[in-house]
């Protein structure tokens, strides 16, 4: 069985973004062979190409997901294709808002909306800062910056595996697409001691990839 995961690499994505995601996965215990994929990477964006993957990553991207689904919209009716036949997509951040309905690939039972605008959210600016969630119940604090919430009424086959904790809204998500699965989040469970360094942050949980760990098995399942 292919191990190959895919993460863009593009003007879609913010520098620093796919490596941080190929870092997750190549640190998880699923042995996966991660490559990156974009139109200046050996391999590019495409059905055949997607058939070979296990896994597609979207990671995080610049402020504007006008611009980046400008970028990424021509790819939409091959990533619903290789999901819909049973591939994983795994959204961070602009990857969560591009999974939604909006300007996204239609991937989300419901929409992606701000987690900044919502109804008593803790974050209210879109400068790089941390955010509490509960994830699978017990508080995180995980690197955020204006990432999505995820609108979910009642749907089928659903996990959920983080709501922000000042609303409950939800913050991380795995759901059922035709035959494949996609997961996304909007903090950045993939964050390095890099990016804490450089906004002087000080995450008090201990720079962990424990969660994007758990979000990326649970994808897998």
């Amino acid at each position: 069985m292919s191990s190959l995961a895919l993460v863009y690499r593009g003007p879609a994505a913010f520098p620093g973004c796919p490596e941080a995601a190929r870092s997750l996965l190549r640190t998880s215990d699923l042995g996966f062979d991660v490559q990156f994929v974009g139109p200046r990477e050996r391999l590019k964006i495409s059905a055949k190409t997607l058939r070979t993957a296990v896994v597609y990553v979207q990671p995080g991207g610049g402020d504007s997901l006008k611009q980046a689904f400008r970028y990424m919209k021509r790819h939409t009716g091959d990533i619903r294709s290789y999901v819909g036949d049973g591939g994983r997509y795994l959204g961070i951040c602009m990857g969560g808002y591009l999974a939604g309905h909006w300007r996204g690939f239609r991937l989300l039972p419901e929409d992606a909306d701000q987690f900044i605008t919502s109804s008593n959210a803790t974050v209210t600016t879109p400068r790089d800062t941390m955010v509490e969630v509960d994830w699978r119940g017990r508080r995180r604090h995980m690197f955020f910056q204006d990432g999505p919430l995820f609108q979910l009424r009642w749907h089928s086959g659903v996990t959920v595996l983080a709501r922000y904790a000042s609303n409950s809204e939800v913050a991380a998500l795995v759901a059922p697409f035709g035959r494949g699965r996609v997961g996304v989040c909007g903090p950045h469970p993939e964050a390095p001691d890099s990016w804490y360094r450089k906004h002087r942050l000080v995450n008090p949980d201990g720079i962990r990839m424990d969660l994007g760990h758990d979000l990326v098995q649970t994808l897998m399942e």
